[in-house]
């Protein structure tokens, strides 16, 4: 025994040696795998594949174009057919691209991130669609690390999610010269970023002017990346974004317009109904309005109105402001409260569903405050955050 070698050793033990696998995944295998997995993620959180069409949001529509594409490559049929329990997969094969001769660079510009731009009528190539690994290139000019006061921010994001879903903002395509400045927000490297802070100028190399960003992302880590370097991150990224501000339009003008009243009047009420929930939070809860009449012309028959939650209501402040623009006051109050807007579903008289607007659960001396602010027009300058009960700046 003394003359067997080890393998011969260990047969003659019976003990069996699996053999090593030669390799896990190949790049371009991890690649289209790391794709996959955020078309996956999407799926467990809306319960359906993400679709095509204006009426949904950046991100899915990129998600539905780079599985139209995953569905074309019969390799990623076969990897990732274990990963695929929703049978996301078994759409209609349009133009089938023949992936076995396909290298590293081949294979990126069949995901739409190759370095040379792709033929606008080439159906094969996926454009605008993130790797995994390009979803790191912000990474890659800056650490990232946890921001510890994320909490402070938290709520400008809850805010900006809702100013793109009401079309408040807009997201537009980032050019070089295109400015970065505090409070800006952009989406970049598929992640929605908030520039909170702008430290002294410095000199970059090639002697232009160049400053230390605080960065806060909306995952909850920040960065102290270089302006300049997020502005080349931001051009170079297919899917880079900046978002414009709240489009608000003027309150006030020397010019009147078909929605302005002379003299009009901001009303708060609080509901006197017998719901439970209106019991509980009646402190809490108001109703916010703006009419050019009188307040109490509009109440006179609030118990008959689902507006008013079917119940009487008492006036408990008033505001007189002239010369304003009362839909787009009216819309500064659903952007700043929206997300303090009272979820409550009541049935009218004839008992069909009602869910009433312009009640919120915001604090009459924060509405107080919101009204000064509308007087001065700082009221652009500031958000709700529903969690402190107050007015923050952006």
């Amino acid at each position: 025994m003394a003359d067997m070698d080890d393998d011969a050793l260990l047969d003659a033990l019976g003990v069996e040696i699996a053999p090593l696998k030669a390799g896990s995944r190949t790049p371009r295998e991890e690649r289209i795998i790391a794709g996959f997995e955020d078309i996956l993620r999407f799926h467990q959180a809306h319960g359906r594949a993400p679709l095509h069409g204006e009426d949904h949001d950046i991100f899915e529509r990129l998600y539905a174009v780079r599985l139209d594409q995953l569905r074309r490559l019969p390799e990623a049929q076969t990897l990732l057919a274990e990963l695929d329990s929703p049978g996301l997969l078994a759409g209609a094969m349009a133009v089938v691209v023949d992936a076995d001769g396909l290298d590293e660079d081949a294979l990126l510009a069949e995901l739409g991130i190759g370095d040379e731009p792709a033929a606008e009528d080439d159906i094969t190539v996926l454009r605008h669609v993130r790797s995994h690994a390009e979803k790191r290139v912000a990474e890659e000019v800056a650490d990232r690390m946890p921001c510890a006061d994320f909490d402070k921010f938290e709520p400008l994001f809850e805010q900006v999610e809702r100013d793109l879903k009401s079309g408040a903002r807009k997201t537009l395509r980032f050019g070089r010269d295109t400015s970065i400045a505090n409070g800006n927000y952009f989406i970049v490297g598929g992640q929605l970023a908030y520039v909170a802070e702008t430290g002294e100028a410095i000199k970059a190399p090639n002697g232009e002017s160049d400053a230390r960003l605080r960065v806060i992302y909306a995952n909850g880590t920040e960065s102290n990346l270089l302006r300049r370097s997020l502005q080349r991150a931001l051009y170079k990224d297919d899917t880079g974004r900046r978002l414009t501000d709240p489009d608000l339009g003027p309150l006030f003008g020397d010019e009147s317009e078909p929605d302005d009243i002379e003299s009009g009047t901001i009303y708060v009420l609080r509901s006197l109904s017998s719901h439970p929930f209106v019991i509980e939070h009646r402190e809490l809860i108001h109703k916010i309005g703006v009419t050019g009449g009188k307040v109490e012309a509009r109440i006179a028959a609030a118990e008959k109105d689902a507006t008013y939650l079917l119940a009487d209501v008492e006036v408990i402040a008033t505001y007189t402001l002239h010369n304003l623009n009362r839909v787009r006051l009216e819309n500064i109050f659903h952007r700043l409260f929206g997300g303090a807007q009272l979820d409550l579903t009541i049935e009218d008289r004839f008992g069909n569903p009602v869910k009433p607007r312009e009640w919120f659960l915001v604090p009459l001396h924060v509405i107080d405050e919101a009204v000064q602010h509308i007087r001065d027009g700082s009221i652009t300058d500031l958000i709700y955050d529903p969690k402190a009960a107050r007015l923050i700046g952006i």
